[in-house]
């Protein structure tokens, strides 16, 4: 599967348990880490990790392994690794500390396909 395809299943799948404020970033030009960043957030723990869950079963049906998972048991910002996609899925209060967006500013913001 092609990481463009994979970061809008997992789009599908942040969206699919209700994740707000999807947001995904193109890093092909601005960094070696991955190809994209997809951010979004939930309004309280259980919302994070039942989204990180979403998207780790997601890899599982996908034959796609995932690399790490940080986070989970504070579920502020759970890091979902999945090669060239690296999913952040933040607590609404920790999202706007962290500011990923704006320190990644270089990169080209996706239109996020639902």
């Amino acid at each position: 599967m092609e990481s463009k395809q994979l970061v809008d299943l997992v789009a599908k799948a942040c969206d699919d348990k209700r994740a707000e404020d999807i947001v995904i970033l193109d890093m092909n030009e601005v960094s070696l880490i991955a190809e994209y960043f997809l951010i979004c957030e939930g309004t309280n723990e259980r919302q994070v990790q039942a989204i990180a869950r979403e998207v780790k079963v997601l890899a599982d049906k996908q034959d796609i392994n995932v690399k790490r998972m940080e986070g989970f048991d504070q579920a502020r910002w759970i890091l979902v690794d999945l090669g060239d996609v690296v999913c952040h899925i933040f607590h609404r209060d920790e999202r706007n500390y962290y500011n990923l967006e704006k320190l990644w500013g270089d990169a080209p913001q996706l239109e996020v396909k639902l």
